[in-house]
């Protein structure tokens, strides 16, 4: 019990931290209410179980970050810089709020699972796992442990699920045609913002990564020198 509630309240702190998931949301929830903003948030769910999956039955290729992460993080880069322009070319175009329920349901769930199999952050938390179990007690997890700990994750992502939505519906109910678009535009602003920051993140790695090889590579020189 322990377990499932230490990853019930991790899985909060990871879902509820603002982001391009949160922002879609908004961009969603704006325009057709609770039904789209919840979608995105169940498609975020679809990614999140993906490499939780990933990360309790493929721990030893999750361990290998740097290898996944630059071209995941390259994908969500191209991805919310799209999306940043989407929002803004549809903010700029004059809609009708509420209408077309099911295609903005659609386009709301490949979303959310979209943002979440392109988010490098889900690699780096789910290989990070064994130090999660470690920091609460359990030195040598087994097989009932990781699904504890899946279950406790995910029963706190559909719960956020539903409370993001509802909130953001609450938000955005009333909104004008006028705030919709405004809002449209704010969250065009946040892709492309979160966009930059992924990208200055992937330079970040791969300088460390050329900085490491260069250190390896010169010890190699130095230890063949004194040979």
């Amino acid at each position: 019990m322990t377990l499932f509630i230490s990853a019930f309240f991790l899985g909060l702190i990871f879902n509820a931290a603002p982001g391009a998931v949160f922002a879609a949301t908004v961009r969603e929830g704006v325009r057709g209410g609770f039904r789209p903003a919840l979608d995105v948030q169940i498609g975020s769910l679809v990614g999140d179980a993906t490499w939780a999956v990933l990360g309790l039955v493929g721990v030893g290729l999750l361990l290998q970050t740097e290898v996944l992460r630059i071209p995941v993080g390259i994908a969500g880069v191209i991805y919310l810089v799209w999306l940043a322009w989407d929002s803004w070319r549809a903010a700029s175009r004059a809609f009708t709020l509420g209408t077309d329920a099911e295609h903005l349901r659609g386009r709301a769930l490949r979303q959310g699972v979209l943002l979440s199999i392109t988010n490098p952050q889900n690699v780096a938390y789910w290989a990070a796992l064994g130090s999660a179990l470690g920091a609460v007690g359990v030195k040598t997890p087994v097989a009932a442990d990781y699904a504890i700990f899946f279950a406790g994750f995910m029963a706190s992502s559909v719960a956020w699920a539903f409370v993001c939505a509802a909130l953001v519906d609450r938000l955005f109910r009333h909104a004008t045609a006028r705030w919709a678009s405004i809002t449209y535009k704010v969250c065009a602003i946040a892709f492309l913002v979160l966009a930059a920051s992924a990208m200055r993140d992937l330079f970040t790695q791969v300088a460390k990564r050329r900085s490491a090889a260069d250190t390896t590579l010169l010890i190699d020189e130095r230890v063949k020198a004194v040979e």
